[in-house]
């Protein structure tokens, strides 16, 4: 009986080695690959800064460097495989632009990989755990899709508060056009003066424009990658005044005022539209706080919408209802300004 013990022991330990040894293999080959990749990456980065660095510091004195660090591009050249699958993607693109307004350094289409290893590495782990296919996919698929809802989100934050500090902007570029500056002087004042989204974005015009390229393209490169309708607005008026002539600063108040006016009422409908919102979270959140006390009171009566088929085909309409009423308010109060 021992011998037999031993045997079935044996032979359990080695089918969690047949299993785990080739994982944890692929597992140690991907994050050598992707090391010496990295490092490669870094080693010429570091070549590119340096370079770039040194001509801002020959061509604006010792004393007015700009961190390059604040105005890189925020793209690159997608390399393996399963890259350039995800750079042919619609997706991408959406997804790389989502990334330059979060102010993140990243490659999207290496990104898409990364969380698309991470995610396989994770369900094939939880498989070996023995977990169910469905909760390991469930997990996997969380895994790769939260940190894209968390880039989105932090992209939101970012570009509201770059309209909250329009207004700043162009009052302080006017002054700066008064004062006698040009415009990409007035610009690298805005980039020294006010914090992130604003400084970044307007010292990354100016530090194209001094690498060459022109005011114009510079600009324009400013509103297709903030993508905001009251950049697009100055981005306009100062292609326009170049072309026609005239005095910018006028134009720059004007905007501004506008500008601030409109973000008042905003605030304003925001104000008369929180009833509805709050109205929206409630009726969102209490099915599921009713649920969740049946659960702790009643636990026989409300686990049979999980049990019998008619209560899960219940339970399925009433999410679909709840999520289908929670779009309509949202729709509602979601007022243009």
């Amino acid at each position: 009986m021992i011998l037999t013990l031993a045997e079935a022991a044996g032979f359990s330990l080695g089918n969690v080695l047949l299993y785990a040894l080739p994982l944890l293999g692929s597992v140690l080959l991907t994050y050598g690959v992707a090391a010496a990749a990295f490092d490669l990456r870094a080693s010429n980065r570091k070549k590119v800064v340096d370079r770039l660095r040194s001509s801002l510091a020959r061509s604006r004195g010792p004393d007015k460097t700009i961190d390059f660090e604040s105005f890189r591009r925020q793209s690159a050249e997608a390399k393996g495989f399963l890259a350039k699958i995800f750079t042919r993607l619609s997706f991408t693109a959406r997804f790389q632009r989502v990334l330059e307004q979060a102010n993140l350094p990243w490659s999207a289409p290496q990104t898409l990989v990364n969380l698309t290893a991470l995610a396989s590495i994770l369900f094939a782990g939880l498989l070996v755990a023995q977990i169910s296919a469905l909760t390991a996919g469930g997990i996997a698929a969380a895994v790769f899709v939260l940190p894209i809802m968390h880039f989105v989100r932090r992209r939101n934050k970012r570009v509201k508060k770059l309209m909250q500090q329009l207004p700043d902007v162009f009052e302080l570029l006017s002054q700066a056009l008064r004062a006698g500056n040009s415009l990409p002087m007035a610009m690298q004042l805005v980039a020294t003066e006010l914090p992130d989204p604003a400084g970044t974005e307007f010292g990354r015009v100016f530090h194209e424009q001094n690498l060459g390229l022109k005011i114009d393209d510079a600009l324009k490169n400013l509103a297709d990658r903030v993508d905001v309708l009251d950049v697009r607005f100055f981005v306009t008026a100062v292609l326009i005044q170049r072309q026609v002539g005239g005095d910018l600063a006028e134009v720059l108040d004007k905007i501004g005022s506008v500008i601030r006016e409109r973000i008042q009422l905003f605030g304003t409908v925001q104000a008369l539209t929180a009833e509805g919102r709050l109205s929206g979270y409630v009726l969102l959140a209490l099915p599921v706080v009713i649920f969740g006390a049946l659960l702790y009171i009643n636990y026989g009566y409300i686990m049979l919408l999980l049990t019998d088929p008619l209560g899960k085909m219940m339970l399925t309409a009433a999410i679909v209802m709840q999520l289908m009423g929670w779009a309509m308010i949202k729709k509602i109060v979601n007022i243009k300004v």
